[in-house]
């Protein structure tokens, strides 16, 4: 399956004509009625964006607007490239903030809806309570920063879990190698943070709470959209394509417009 999905993302990465430098695209010269229509698709997305945001509540729930954008550009990219399947689901471990923060969300677009917010734990390298390194090295026991497409429902040493295939080459595309797998731990908890001052620590996966693992496993899988972010560290993506996730989300609206007319 990892060939399959990889090959796909190969054919999208190289046919792409704007690849990522920071978080942004760089875009090829153009002219100046094609400058002026994408600026006002970016206004649109951007307002899109926002009103996305405000719905869900993203904001009250702590997670930064910036981190959603990146999110979801990248879930309209791959969408676009037709790596997803029927879900429209979005979920987001934000490394921005301490493991004592619920800073994982699970986010159905199509219902423009928080279906959960909880803790989820990093890498025993990555940090303390907040993570600060990196790695897509096996054996690093660091988190890995990028999009990610689920995969498989299996059961392992922590019992039901869910395969992640990294997407991003150089940054998660290891995942696979490395077990990087969401799985339930008994150190994702309240009283994990009582003793410690923060939640326990993965060997690299993003560990959820015990008790929730079914729900977010069974909510989440099936080829939908995790993405992981750090905005202190280097990292950019071929999927962060904003020009055409606007593209991919104005259609989208337009279709669903036109369908409640």
């Amino acid at each position: 399956m990892k060939r399959h999905i990889l090959g796909i993302a190969t054919v999208l990465l190289a046919g792409m004509s704007i690849v990522g430098t920071s978080w942004k695209a760089v875009e090829l010269p153009q002219t100046q009625q094609q400058t002026v229509k994408n600026i006002s698709a970016d206004s649109l997305y951007s307002r899109y964006i926002l009103n996305l945001y405000r719905t869900v509540h993203l904001d009250s729930a702590g997670l930064n607007e910036q981190v959603f954008e990146k999110a979801l550009t990248g879930f309209f990219n791959m969408k676009y490239s037709g790596l997803l399947h029927e879900k429209s689901i979005l979920t987001i471990a934000d490394f921005d903030q301490e493991s004592t923060k619920k800073r994982l969300y699970i986010i159905d677009l199509e219902k423009k809806k928080l279906l959960l917010n909880t803790w989820v734990a990093h890498g025993q390298n990555s940090g303390g309570d907040k993570p600060a390194f990196f790695s897509n090295q096996i054996n690093s026991n660091q988190s890995s920063l990028g999009f990610y497409l689920t995969g498989e429902v299996y059961f392992g040493k922590h019992g039901r879990s869910l395969k992640l295939d990294g997407m991003d080459q150089g940054f998660n595309n290891n995942a696979r190698e490395r077990s990087i797998v969401v799985h339930g731990a008994a150190y994702v908890s309240q009283q994990t943070i009582n003793q410690l001052g923060r939640l326990g620590r993965s060997q690299g996966c993003p560990a959820v709470p015990a008790k929730l693992a079914n729900q977010v496993i069974n909510t989440i899988s099936d080829r939908t959209v995790l993405f992981i972010n750090n905005s202190d560290q280097y990292y950019n993506s071929a999927f962060l394509n904003e020009t055409l996730a606007a593209s991919v989300a104005l259609n989208q609206e337009e279709v669903l417009a036109a369908q409640v007319d």
